[in-house]
């Protein structure tokens, strides 16, 4: 019995009973491996993740009462089903590791018998399972809770809702923002391509370069400092505040620090930014990417940001509010089971009072950006139509910068990992009249 099985049923513990999250837990229970068995570890655990639904649906043929398994007993058959069903992993040696395991305490005869039928039946078992009705049918074989599909289902069609879920599911490429202050893009793809790194352009993001699959993010190591990893769809938001040089600008909700940073690059370092984040631990990330890039303008500063009245007024805010992140599925496959319908109600609401907060604080001309790394409109186009019924102060303006143009409908730009290969975001620009 391996380390990393172990590893790999404490993180889904963590994660799905504890509401962990992916990174933390994967670090926290990965210290003791080395970077091959990190890598599989991860592999092991994002698999689950993205199929728990459609594995638990297949455990269940063998098993009828699932509930009654231990947390360790259940992990470790999703993760055995997982390598059987989609990993290259020989079959007796998933039956013999997942056996081991189970004589720590668990139910090592039952395991056997579910693996080995499982193994004798794989040939019968087709996927995708079949459901008459739609919205199990995408839950099922998506992995999503049934309330995100029906929502889906209600506002693209059954195809697109389809697409859209499938897509999260889908591995995300890893994409990469130049650190312009120190280097080009066109100086980095030729680094990038004398060290073999398998690297392209964004055709989306001025300064977005896309790196091939076969590397990792271990692998850019020797260029630590000339880069940071950001989604496009992330990348755009900041394009679409377009910070200029000089510009007192305010980033309300801050942490990790790739938008924060960003401003900072627009504006070739000059200015002055105020990056507000109320978690101690996430300010210390912030922190840790402002130095590796080597910023001097912008100054963190850990608080509530709804709660802060005496830090002046900005030409430029940008409102990244906290939210679902149904946008970043793809990133992040516990978001699926995270939460319940009412938890968009509730961001929806939170998000009102932060983009109330904020606008007080920005000069006569500025621009206000407000954006969500969510796909829903309770938390998107929502906003800020009620937010404009309270004001006359407020108007909403088209984005400068030709990059953003195709990805805004109405005034509302949006993008979706089905449509646009990119993490779903939305952004408004928003200017203050009076």
């Amino acid at each position: 019995m391996t380390e990393t099985r172990i590893a790999a049923v404490s993180c889904l513990i963590d994660i799905l009973k504890h509401g962990g999250r992916p990174k933390k837990s994967l670090e926290q229970f990965s210290q003791d491996l080395d970077r091959r068995d990190r890598a599989f570890l991860m592999e092991l655990v994002y698999g689950v993740l993205r199929n728990l639904y459609t594995l638990d649906a297949i455990i269940s043929v063998f098993i009828r009462n699932t509930k009654t398994l231990g947390d360790e007993t259940i992990n470790n058959l999703r993760i055995a089903v997982y390598q059987i069903l989609f990993m290259r992993v020989p079959a007796y040696a998933v039956v013999n590791e997942s056996v081991e395991m189970e004589k720590r305490g668990g139910k090592p005869s039952l395991v056997n018998a579910v693996l080995r039928n499982l193994i004798r039946g794989k040939e019968k078992i087709a996927l995708p399972l079949v459901y008459e009705d739609v919205v199990k049918d995408i839950s099922i074989n998506t992995s999503h809770q049934e309330w995100m599909v029906k929502r889906w289902v209600a506002r693209f069609g059954r195809d697109e809702a389809r697409l859209l879920a499938e897509a999260n599911n889908s591995m995300p490429p890893l994409v990469l923002r130049t650190n312009t202050l120190r280097i080009s893009r066109e100086e980095l793809l030729r680094g990038f391509a004398e060290k073999e790194i398998k690297a392209t352009a964004s055709p989306f993001s001025p300064d977005g370069i896309v790196i091939g699959r076969e590397t990792s993010y271990q692998d850019l190591s020797s260029f630590y400092g000339l880069f940071a990893v950001q989604d496009e769809a992330s990348q755009l938001i900041t394009y679409l505040l377009s910070p200029q040089k000089g510009d007192r600008v305010l980033d309300a909700c801050a942490a990790p620090g790739g938008k924060t940073t960003h401003m900072a690059q627009m504006m070739e370092d000059k200015g002055k930014i105020i990056a507000v984040e109320k978690d101690p631990q996430r300010i210390l990330k912030l922190e840790e990417s402002i130095s590796a890039l080597g910023i001097s303008s912008a100054e963190t500063v850990l608080a509530d940001i709804s709660e802060l009245t005496d830090i002046g007024t900005f030409d430029r805010i940008l409102l990244d509010a906290p939210c679902s992140s149904t946008g970043v599925i793809r990133r992040n496959p516990d978001v699926k089971y995270r939460h319940a319908m009412q938890d968009i109600i509730d961001f929806g609401k939170k998000q009102k009072e932060l983009l109330r907060a904020v606008s007080s604080l920005l000069r006569k001309e500025g621009r206000l950006v407000y954006s969500v790394c969510s796909i829903e409109p309770e938390e998107g186009e929502q906003v800020i139509r009620d937010f404009l019924k309270t004001t006359d102060e407020f108007r909403i303006i088209e984005a400068d910068h030709e990059c953003i143009k195709p990805f805004v409908k109405n005034g509302f730009f949006r993008t979706f990992p089905h449509n646009d290969n990119m993490d779903g975001f939305f952004g408004v620009i928003l200017c203050r009249m009076a």
